[in-house]
């Protein structure tokens, strides 16, 4: 007997220990991991009101300078706003000119040309109802360029007014694609608010920049044909289809027919798609389309969410088709005349990616040789030069007094993905007025680690 009792013991023991250890190990919580480390962390982010009885609120992300060359009270700050209508900046945040970008395996990782390495840049869910921004109903979401701007008017002034250094800062805008509407359209709002208020209320508002911009669709509609045909694409019969269709938008547009008008226009892309076969128009070269759904993969997780200050019930998508549908009329209209504006009162950065068939050179040119300035003349005689970073080609740059227009080599679209580091010393170098940006317009630009 006295030999079975400590045996019976030992597996009793074995038992219980067992048991305490399956409790413990369900009971406990599960680990939550975040894609997102501490230190790609924004410095600010979470909503700005712009509809007080509505609660309809604007979301945005800001990441302070790196390593600032000025004290922060004068670092400039660059507003970005994605195109669309209707997409993220979470696009251009996590894809494009973020300090961390999202990669293959859903992760981020350091972006080689952040645009906040020597300024803050802040990112702004454009307009209501876009990303993680929030409109109370369809019906507040805006239809036009105006209300557009008011609304990010209102939201920069609040954003300004979290930090007493933010007030005295230069402002710049800029954005890519449909934003080629609601950068000008909010610089040339700002402008025009500016002056009916004091000065201390004003938004130091200092330049515009816009990439692969749709600004005057009339004149930018009536080019893809042409540029198809020169650049090997379609064949002289497709080139006349094409033209066919592309009169068609123009005709309905110059009818003030919006919203058939953009139909026609969207005929003129899909077709041209399908002569081509290409994997997209936003950059001719590419196998596939760019991967802006890693961007919407990342932004699922719960974690990443609560890190960014995320509404728990905002439904996110890259791009809304809400605020696309209630855009749609809004498409074929020209903002034009608010960059002729702009370039007599600030200064203008006009940029695309040479592998871009939407939005892309031709298209952008054919509108500025139409533009209303007294220095427009001057500007198309201004010499082209070879731009460099770093003593390899990155594109060219045509610049005369307030207005610059850059190719940049080897990007389509969304230039800051596909060039980074070019990316980066564009809009240093136009902002800071270095390089050929300069007066003096000196012929290359070395990138510097601060």
């Amino acid at each position: 007997m006295e030999s079975t009792l400590p045996k019976l013991h030992h597996h009793s023991l074995v038992k219980l220990t067992l048991l305490i250890f399956t409790v413990l190990h369900y009971q406990l919580p599960p680990v939550t991991t975040s894609p997102l480390p501490k230190e790609a962390l924004p410095t600010r982010s979470g909503y700005l009101k712009v509809n007080s009885s509505t609660g309809s609120s604007i979301f945005y992300t800001y990441y302070e300078a790196q390593k600032p060359i000025f004290p922060l009270s004068q670092t400039p700050i660059l507003i970005w706003l994605q195109g669309g209508p209707g997409c993220s900046s979470m696009l251009g945040n996590f894809y494009e000119l973020g300090p961390w970008r999202v990669s293959s395996n859903v992760t981020v990782e350091p972006n080689p040309g952040p645009w906040n390495r020597v300024f803050g840049v802040l990112f702004i869910d454009n307009p209501i109802g876009v990303g993680f921004s929030i409109a109370s109903s369809v019906e507040e979401i805006p239809r036009n360029q105006h209300d557009i701007a008011k609304h990010l008017f209102i939201a920069i002034k609040k954003f300004i007014s979290l930090d007493g250094s933010y007030k005295t800062r230069p402002v710049y805008v800029t954005g890519e694609s449909y934003a080629g509407k609601y950068v000008p359209g909010f610089g040339y709002y700002a402008l025009k608010r500016n002056a009916r208020l004091p000065v201390d209320s004003r938004i130091n508002l200092q330049g515009v920049a816009i990439g692969n911009g749709l600004t005057d669709p009339i004149t930018q509609v009536g080019t893809h044909a042409l540029n198809a045909y020169y650049s090997g694409l379609v064949n002289d019969k497709q080139r006349k289809v094409l033209e066919d269709l592309q009169k068609e938008a123009i005709g309905l547009t110059q009818r003030a027919n919006w919203s058939e008008a953009t139909n026609a226009r969207n005929k003129v892309l899909n077709k041209l798609q399908n002569m081509t076969g290409l994997a997209t128009l936003y950059d001719f070269r590419r196998l596939i389309p760019y991967q802006d759904d890693l961007v919407a993969e990342f932004l699922k997780n719960a974690e990443v969410r609560k890190q960014l200050g995320v509404k728990d019930n905002a439904v996110f998508q890259v791009c809304s088709d809400v605020v696309g549908t209630a855009l749609h009329e809004d498409v074929m209209k020209s903002v034009k005349y608010m960059v002729e504006y702009l370039v007599k009162n600030t200064k203008v950065l006009l940029y695309q990616g040479h592998c871009d068939l939407r939005d892309g050179v031709v298209s952008t040119e054919a509108w500025v040789k139409k533009m209303k300035w007294e220095r427009i003349g001057e500007f198309l005689e201004a010499e082209r030069k070879v731009w460099k970073v770093n003593n390899e080609l990155a594109g060219y740059v045509q610049k005369l007094g307030s207005l610059s227009h850059v190719i940049v080599l080897g990007a389509g679209h969304l230039v800051p993905t596909d060039q980074a580091v070019n990316s980066q010393a564009m809009i240093e170098d136009w902002v800071l007025e270095k390089g050929l940006f300069s007066n003096d317009g000196q012929k290359d630009r070395m990138v510097i680690d601060l």
